[in-house]
């Protein structure tokens, strides 16, 4: 489906592959690099690319639109393209990812930039390891692709707070993705570091990102008409020179469009293409299509089945947008995963959070392996590709290593005197607002509230997420959004009343963003009269933080743990690490920590059964293991070859 046109003159045709040798040899020699490489690399290369004299680098005509043409130069251009995620892919293995898209016969590699763990403090950047955005876009460029950015501010993508960092929300007034100043004002510090990254990494400066998208589906919030100017006016302020997009669902297509920007549509149905040419065209004349979303799968909720798509329904549905004219782009093409406790949470009816896999019935799995949508799709590009598609990478294997039984243990409540000194309040504080990490409060994890009680009753009080109760160490409920109120059985004397509160995610989608913190929020009664004096416990459970555990504090696992608790076992290695997937039978919810890096959450409620676990963040011999379980322990953990994410139910 890719047309070039001629050049008439034969002169014009030297002098252009001339200047295309040229810049493909400049930009292999200076942009080289292998995945991996550190900061003082990528600045490196960085450093080189300005030495690329400016008329060979600036290439004058980016991406843009000609009548119902995406141009590229003086070439007309179909996108193919393929939603990955690097923070939910391991970094030792985004080449091999983008290598499977190019051979799938894309051409084009979108990405969201999740603002909430590139500032997890505000001021503090992160754009290291995991989250080092420029070598993953160059890793792009070398493997063949171009790059379409969705750098937000709001990215939704089914993450924590839609991928807004959660600081935002110490402002008891704020109002996200709004001109709302204290919201504007935090865009612009974390615009000005982001796209200092990004603007060299265009196309007209000799890299591989030929459009930029505004936020995300704003036309399904629709709170402030002031904020996509303000959105697009920051990009183009900072030095955003490509193509800009807008990208809406069939909710929001209406009131997304921006004036000067193409706007794309987001669909999974054959039923929501007739949105694609009269809408559009009514809302901005003759331009290129774009289905900026085609949805090959779904995410998956707690306690909900798992959700799939069927190839032979995929490939019907990709081949009606092409027919239609239309560009694509597959979200998702790879999903990867949640790690850590990244996923975001819906909440209309019900509050319903994300399980930690973000498979999503992509074309790749979660591992990165090839499924019967990737075939069908690799077939159907490569016939229209105009030529031969590169071959596919060979699987990465996979292990299923012998199951481990932990053997040292330690309950929540011994491991507080190992904590940091917990805070003390009058009232409760809800994780946004505690003092801590330079008073930009707790964004993940639990959070433990202890104070005095000496009388039983109704305890009553808004708990977000999920808050287990206990009276001293014997647990006696849970309080969340449908359960505010738990009795608290006989007491003698004084007793210690603790709530233990998750953070379960975020909402990432919807008209309550705004009202997503976490842990007590306002007072908690018993009887009717606002219990005071807490002690408040930060339980965030970054890398570091158990390095405060020394080898003495762990004890041998007893016949009858007190719970939480967290359990220690070593994974045994013998040759060079491989993939695998941890099952947690008899475990009933809790979180995994491999040699410091967490896996994620696991519920017993499924739909999600197992937990990924990259090769890559094992070691030959011993690997540490560490599971925070809530409420019951299991005999062993077990790993296997392959992945259980769930009972399936079809998507329609």
């Amino acid at each position: 489906m890719t047309t070039c046109s001629v050049p008439r003159r034969p002169c014009r045709v030297v002098g252009l592959l001339l200047l295309v040798v040229l810049s493909f040899l400049l930009l292999r020699r200076y942009l080289h690099f292998k995945p991996g490489s550190s900061d003082h690399d990528v600045a490196q290369r960085l450093s080189w690319h300005n030495l690329i004299p400016p008329w060979l680098r600036h290439r004058q005509l980016g991406l843009h639109t000609k009548g119902q043409n995406f141009m590229l130069g003086d070439s007309t251009i179909w996108i193919f393209g393929g939603s990955v995620h690097y923070f939910r892919v391991p970094r030792a293995y985004w080449r091999d990812r983008l290598l499977k898209m190019k051979a799938c016969g894309l051409n084009t590699l979108t990405t969201y930039v999740p603002w909430n763990l590139h500032e997890p403090q505000r001021g503090t950047f992160d754009f290291s390891g995991n989250l080092d955005l420029e070598t993953f876009v160059l890793t792009a460029a070398e493997v063949g692709l171009w790059v379409i950015l969705r750098p937000g501010p709001y990215i939704c993508s089914e993450i924590d707070l839609g991928g807004l960092p959660s600081w935002l929300l110490q402002d008891s007034g704020m109002r996200l993705r709004t001109t709302y100043k204290g919201f504007t004002e935090a865009v612009d510090l974390y615009f000005d570091h982001l796209m200092a990254r990004v603007v060299p990494l265009q196309y007209k400066h000799g890299g591989p990102i030929i459009a930029v998208q505004v936020e995300n589906e704003y036309g399904s919030y629709n709170r402030d008409p002031a904020y996509m100017p303000y959105v697009k006016k920051a990009l183009e302020d900072r030095g955003i020179v490509e193509l800009l997009l807008t990208s809406d669902n069939k909710d929001g297509l209406s009131k997304g469009f921006l004036d000067g920007v193409l706007a794309t549509i987001n669909l999974q149905s054959q039923h929501e293409l007739h949105l694609l040419t009269p809408f559009l065209l009514s809302v901005q004349g003759v331009k290129p299509k774009m289905v900026m979303e085609y949805w090959t799968g779904w995410f998956d909720s707690w306690g909900g089945p798992h959700n799939i798509l069927d190839s032979s329904e995929v490939l019907k549905t990709v081949s009606a947008i092409i027919d239609a004219g239309s560009s694509i782009n597959l979200y998702m093409f790879h999903g990867g995963t949640n790690f850590g406790f990244i996923n975001g949470a819906m909440h209309y009816h019900e509050y319903k959070s994300d399980v930690t896999s973000y498979d999503y019935d992509a074309v790749l799995t979660e591992a990165g392996d090839y499924t019967a949508k990737y075939v069908k799709l690799r077939e159907f590009f490569g016939s229209i590709s105009g030529g031969p598609l590169p071959p596919p990478p060979d699987l990465l294997p996979k292990a299923a290593y012998e199951s481990l039984q932990p053997v040292l243990y330690l309950s929540l409540w011994d491991a507080l005197d190992y904590m940091e000194e917990p805070i003390s309040s009058e009232k409760p504080i809800n994780m946004e607002n505690l003092p801590i990490n330079d008073k930009n409060g707790q964004s993940f994890g639990y959070i433990l509230y202890e104070t005095t009680i000496d009388s039983s009753g109704i305890l009553r009080g808004l708990v977000c997420d999920r808050g287990q109760v206990f009276v001293d160490t014997v647990s006696i409920g849970f309080l969340y959004y449908e359960k505010k109120e738990i009795v608290i059985p006989s007491i003698q004397g004084y007793a210690m009343l603790r709530i233990l509160v998750e953070n379960c995610g975020r909402v990432n989608y919807g008209d309550n963003i705004d009202d997503q913190r976490k842990g007590l929020i306002g007072d908690i009664y018993l009887n009717n009269s606002p219990l005071r004096d807490f002690k408040i416990y930060s339980l965030e459970m970054k890398k570091n933080f158990f390095q405060r555990f020394s080898s003495n504090t762990w004890t041998s696992v007893p016949e009858a743990p007190t719970f939480p608790a967290f359990f220690l076992g070593v994974l045994s290695v013998a040759l060079s690490p491989l993939d695998t997937f941890m099952k947690l039978e008899g475990w009933e919810k809790g979180v995994v920590f491999i040699n410091g890096q967490n896996l994620g959450r696991y519920w017993n409620i499924g739909p999600q059964e197992t937990l990924y676990l990259p090769g890559a963040w094992l070691e030959q011999g011993m690997n540490q293991v560490i599971v925070f379980e809530e409420k019951m322990a299991g005999p062993m953990i077990q790993f296997t070859e392959t992945p259980q994410l769930g009972r399936n139910r079809y998507l329609k």
